[in-house]
């Protein structure tokens, strides 16, 4: 019986229960140290006060949502220093900004010691930072003395690949494993048999390696098979009938990186390869996050609507809002909606400003666009329309999109039709998410990229190294450059 060590989020369950024991400590620290005072005893409980205890309930709730958004705890045991720092950094700005949030929309500022908030980050930072590299080494120590499992075990590969694998094995086990030593693929029956290779001792070799296992005993097998997959069958199926462990190292020399996971698919187990594998619970904070700010966005819509429509309409009647079909993940058709800022023939128009496009690739990007509302025959002018795209008012409409799942508040930009039709290959890969009202591209200085290779460029770097937290980051930069009103043109 082999038993996984695979446990989701539950892994590393021990560092959630330390962050939330931690924080609480943090936050009386901070209490104490705000409020001590020698001819009162009051401050000896945060938690007398309502309105402490109701701080001290959104720090438990905080503390449990950043540490899910922003993965803290992946790969903790093997972070480093600086590492451990930024993780730590980035949940309590997620704690300081929901109590800081908090006190506000419930109108508390005034009588919360907001030095208390302060105190919280530096005490909290410090104690939370500390405490997990302490369980850290507690935990290393624990595991590669008292409870290390010392599994022995064979490996079985070629020659060539010994040395590699063993000390891949090695550096990855966290002293769980000790390699007993190897039995060797392509081994010519009738010529010598090395005594060792790459500091292991060679038992024999591959086709003798259930007769050695009839006198010897062993854990598990490690068979490497430099991407051949059918010659190690003979081997598994003898494992099968021992009712031995087989590992069977899954390595073809790839240079992509992508990410792959194994699972069982269709009857089938099979290595599944995507630029990006995300769990099903950072995709569903993705969609709530979605959900929520479509419901905000929806809201703050339907008063543009009172505010901007009147003008739209008399600077060129017709409808206030235009559509147009797009092409959504994976190329799937959707209609997108948004304010009117061009007149109503714009598209038509489109082809004869083709000469004047100012972007290399398959966009189009005109800086004095005359079919922009009230911009003058020349392009020049600064009519409603400009206003409406320089503020990004334009793009609110798209929050029914957002909330319909056909976009996300985060993504790539989703290309018309045309431009679809166009696309090569690799321009394909920033349609492997769903479009966003937002993005890294828009957030990066879109009006000074002019090639739209470096806009795939960085589509594709979104989507390789996407986090919820990053997206959360993207939505700040872009509320930012929206009140700047930098980016749009």
């Amino acid at each position: 019986m082999y038993q996984t060590s695979k446990l989701g989020w539950l892994k590393h369950l021990d560092f959630l229960i330390l962050d939330l024991i931690v924080t609480q400590l943090a936050y009386i620290v901070s209490y104490v140290v705000r409020h001590f005072r020698m001819d009162n005893y009051s401050w000896l409980n945060v938690y007398q006060d309502d309105l402490y205890k109701e701080v001290a309930v959104i720090i438990l709730l905080a503390t449990l949502i950043a540490d899910f958004a922003t993965d803290n705890h992946r790969n903790i045991l093997k972070r480093g220093f600086l590492s451990d720092l930024k993780k730590c950094v980035e949940l309590f700005s997620v704690i300081a900004l929901a109590c800081i949030a908090y006190l506000f929309f419930v109108k508390k500022s005034e009588p919360f010691s907001r030095s208390v908030i302060g105190y919280l980050a530096i005490f909290g930072f410090c104690m939370v930072f500390f405490s997990r590299r302490i369980w850290k080494k507690l935990i290393i120590f624990l595991h590669k003395g008292v409870l290390t499992s010392n599994i022995q075990t064979v490996v079985v590969c070629p020659r060539d690949a010994a040395g590699k694998i063993s000390e891949r094995i090695e550096k990855n086990s966290h002293g769980d494993v000790k390699i007993k030593g190897l039995a060797l693929l392509g081994e010519e029956a009738d010529g010598p048999l090395l005594t060792e290779l790459a500091g292991y001792p060679v038992l024999c070799r591959a086709e003798d390696l259930f007769e050695y296992l009839q006198h010897d005993w062993v854990d598990e097998l490690i068979i490497y098979q430099s991407g051949n997959l059918q010659d190690a069958d003979w081997i598994l199926d003898r494992c099968e009938v021992m009712g031995l462990t087989a590992h069977l190292c899954l390595d073809f020399e790839m240079d992509r990186q992508t990410q792959k996971i194994i699972e069982k698919y269709c009857g089938y187990y099979v290595l599944t390869e995507s630029p990006r594998i995300a769990t099903q619970r950072q995709m569903m904070m993705k969609r709530l996050m979605d959900i929520v700010g479509g419901l905000v966005g929806l809201l703050l819509t339907a008063i543009l609507t009172i505010l901007v429509g009147p003008l739209i309409f008399v600077s060129d009647p017709g409808p206030i809002f235009y559509s147009q079909v797009r092409k959504g993940k994976n190329g799937r058709d959707f209609r997108m909606y948004k304010f009117r800022s061009m007149y109503k023939d714009a598209d038509a128009r489109k082809a004869e400003l083709m000469a004047k496009n100012e972007m290399q690739g398959l966009m189009f990007k005109m800086e004095n666009d005359p079919r922009i509302l009230g911009s003058g025959p020349d392009g020049t002018k600064k009519g409603i329309g400009w206003f409406i795209r320089k503020t990004s008012i334009d793009e609110f409409p798209q929050f029914w999109n957002v909330l319909k799942g056909d976009m996300s508040l985060v993504g790539t930009r989703p290309p018309t039709l045309d431009e679809w039709s166009r696309y090569e290959l690799h321009h394909r890969a920033r349609l492997s998410i769903r479009p966003g009202i937002t993005g890294l591209w828009q957030v990066s200085g879109r009006s000074d990229i002019t090639d739209f290779e470096d806009v795939v460029k960085l589509d594709l770097e979104y989507i390789n190294n996407w986090t919820v937290a990053g997206d959360l980051k993207i939505l700040l930069r872009t509320v930012a450059a929206v009140f700047r009103g930098s980016g749009a043109k």
